[in-house]
């Protein structure tokens, strides 16, 4: 099994020459491609008075991604809804809590997030603040899992609001699959495309590499095999794990 070319599933970076990807091509002599396997598209103002959710009401709004953040508050502009200045914001990391400070004055009290920069520490605010009754924005079949089974769990009240869809991108006009010996998946959404795309697609010798644990187990639910995994111990990061794998798997090394 050798790699010459790889697909990542994503936008290019924004410079690539100073990305980990780059470092990649030059230690091992790989052709990388990039091309966003879907796209999201933020729910319309007018398709969104439809749930007849009140946005205002709750006094407590749950950001798991900057994503969220961006698709929530363009559409309360597009409705023209200013969230009371008394509303919690509670975040699983400090990076998606500080990126509100584009839409939101920051405040310690206002503005919550995991213990220690520990994801799971989104579940002790859930409890500390559990009299508020939460919003949680949120794609059409992208919700939390983890979120609403411990909101349930506790009977602690909440509403999930679909701020934006999942729109899959037609691979078949920007690529030719056929072309990587590896290709990279960064979210479940990829596989679904992959497999939109290509009813009929088959594994065979390409090699697949996940971020993520859900990313993972999506490829692994379709019986296809899962050769490169990151965040682990060894390979924090997917640049990491992808070095990794190339030491023995690269068609040539500089």
């Amino acid at each position: 099994m050798k790699v010459k070319n790889v697909l990542i599933s994503q936008n290019a970076p924004a410079d690539f020459e100073k990305s980990p990807y780059s470092e990649l091509t030059k230690k091992f002599s790989i052709n990388i491609d990039f091309c966003k396997f879907f796209q999201l598209e933020g729910v319309t103002g007018m398709d969104f008075r439809k749930n007849k959710i009140n946005l205002a009401e709750h006094t407590a709004v749950v950001f798991s991604s900057k994503n969220t953040i961006d698709y929530f508050f363009q559409l309360t502009k597009e409705l023209r809804i200013e969230m009371p200045e008394s509303t919690k914001y509670i975040c699983p990391t400090d990076q998606v809590a500080h990126y509100l400070q584009k839409y939101v004055q920051y405040r310690k009290r206002k503005i919550l997030f995991g213990k220690n920069n520990n994801p799971n520490g989104i579940f002790d605010l859930f409890l500390k603040n559990k009299t508020q009754k939460f919003l949680i924005p949120c794609g059409e079949d992208s919700i939390n899992t983890q979120y609403v089974e411990y909101l349930e769990k506790h009977n602690i009240n909440f509403t999930p609001a679909v701020v934006f869809h999942t729109v899959m991108t037609d691979l078949k006009k920007e690529i030719d699959i056929q072309k990587y010996d590896m290709i990279v998946f960064f979210s479940p959404h990829g596989i679904v495309s992959l497999k939109e795309n290509y009813p009929d697609f088959e594994q065979k010798e390409i090699v697949f590499a996940a971020l993520g644990l859900n990313t993972a187990a999506a490829i692994q639910a379709e019986g296809w095999d899962l050769q490169i995994m990151a965040p682990t111990k060894l390979t924090p990061s997917i640049t990491t794990a992808i070095s990794l794998f190339l030491k023995d798997h690269a068609t040539r090394k500089r």
